[in-house]
């Protein structure tokens, strides 16, 4: 059993001190953008399936991710991450400057998160990833814990502020806010870079193959093609059981709970609360503040986690409360709801994180993230489904045809990789 660390312990690395407000800086910016954005598409062309069309181009690069992946391994994560920001900050720029000129439609506003979408999916894989190469394992799960505190508090901040602002400024000052936050997070990014990383990760590549010059004078190993080294990736998380597991339910999730917690709540409001923006704004923070208590006694109690067996059960909790959700008729009786599907969201997304970089090989890390973020394409056959079934069914139907198959096949992967994912004594539940 690993020591309890405290949990403000993270913050004694240099390197975490200026990540965490990076992350939180470009995750305030990305939920202010998604709720501004999300609200203008379904206003603009009053259509469900261009909101989910909207949706869907934010999970289009998912197929990038093992390849930035690999670049995170080879020149870092810290790196990779500074370039994608820029890509962000450059198209608000594009959105603040249409804006203020009145030329804003909504094909620029899809042009923008097509490019946006190439680069977006990688993000919280390599902000995981990076966290883990600072840490101990004694501190990974807190450290994790309060990672997630960055993503969760921006939401409840960003989608109140994005909402309010675009209400009382109008869309060129809100995006000159998303626009500062993400200049913030890159010199923030860049600001983070120490002695002690970069020394780790030249410890993990001379493990990976490359000998230490200090002690013989050879040739360094030539480093293997980028292909290749995606090839290894690859089979690295197949031939792991815990991992293998972890990726299938990751598709499963996104296929049908992260359509119904996030993308599809405007049509909530719209449809079947007949309210505004204003709403919107809280519902997301309701889901923010369950997400954000979840991390925080994910941080405390870090110690006590069996990370596979959480996230199994956690996943369900997920959809049923989910389910519920679907059933609340007005948003005084949603909103509580809402704050249940964000505690058991975190709780089970946080285990998982661990689960795949505490059991896994460091030389592969950043490899394993970026696959990883290869099944966000399940939100992209669940979007794009979900459009026509609503207008079909209706969201409740809907809905509980997602939460059902969810369960059913949670359950399925849990019998099945028991060894792995259930045991006490299993690695993937080593505390």
């Amino acid at each position: 059993m690993l020591p309890r660390a405290s949990t403000l312990a993270p913050f004694r690395v240099r390197s975490f001190r200026f990540q965490w407000p990076a992350d939180l800086c470009a995750s305030w910016a990305l939920d202010m953008e998604t709720i501004i954005l999300g609200w203008y598409v379904l206003v603009e062309t009053q259509s469900v399936f261009m909101l989910t069309v909207f949706a869907s181009l934010l999970y289009l690069g998912t197929l990038l991710s093992p390849m930035l992946g690999v670049a995170g391994d080879r020149i870092g994560q810290r790196a990779v991450l500074s370039i994608m920001r820029s890509v962000y900050a450059v198209c608000a720029l594009v959105l603040m400057t249409s804006a203020f000129l009145g030329i804003l439609t909504p094909m620029l506003v899809l042009g923008t998160t097509f490019v946006v979408g190439l680069v977006r999916p990688s993000d919280m894989g390599m902000r995981i990833a990076l966290v883990g190469g600072m840490m101990p394992p004694n501190q990974l799960i807190g450290a994790l814990g309060i990672q997630r505190t960055t993503q969760d508090s921006a939401r409840i901040a960003g989608a109140l502020t994005g909402a309010g602002l675009v209400t009382t400024l109008g869309m060129g000052p809100a995006y000159a806010v998303v626009t500062l936050f993400y200049l913030v997070s890159i010199m923030l990014i860049l600001k983070g870079g120490d002695v002690q990383v970069r020394a780790r990760n030249v410890s993990l590549e001379r493990r990976a193959g490359e000998p230490d010059a200090s002690l013989q004078q050879v040739a360094p190993v030539a480093r293997p093609s980028p292909w290749r080294a995606l090839k290894e990736g690859f089979a690295y998380v197949w031939n792991t059981p815990h991992l293998r597991a972890a990726m299938l339910l990751a598709f499963l999730l996104n296929f049908t709970a992260f359509p119904l917690t996030n993308h599809l709540l405007p049509v909530v409001v719209r449809n079947i609360y007949q309210s505004d923006q204003t709403t919107l704004g809280f519902m997301v923070a309701s889901v923010s503040t369950g997400a954000l208590i979840g991390a925080l006694l994910m941080s405390r109690f870090a110690h006590r986690v069996f990370a596979a067996r959480m996230m199994v059960i956690f996943s369900v909790a997920w959809y049923l409360m989910l389910t519920v959700f679907a059933y609340m008729p007005t948003p005084a009786m949603g909103i509580p709801v809402l704050v249940l599907v964000g505690f058991t969201q975190s709780l089970g997304l946080v285990a998982a994180a661990a689960m795949l970089l505490r059991n896994s090989d460091e030389r592969f890390r950043g490899r394993i993230m970026g696959i990883r973020m290869l099944a966000i394409y399940g939100n992209l056959p669940g979007l794009l489904l979900s459009g026509p079934l609503i207008a079909s069914f209706g969201y409740q139907a809907t809905a509980t045809s997602y939460c059902a198959i969810g369960v059913i096949f949670t359950l399925i992967i849990a019998v099945y990789w028991r060894g792995v994912l259930w045991r006490v004594d299993a690695p993937s539940n080593m505390r």
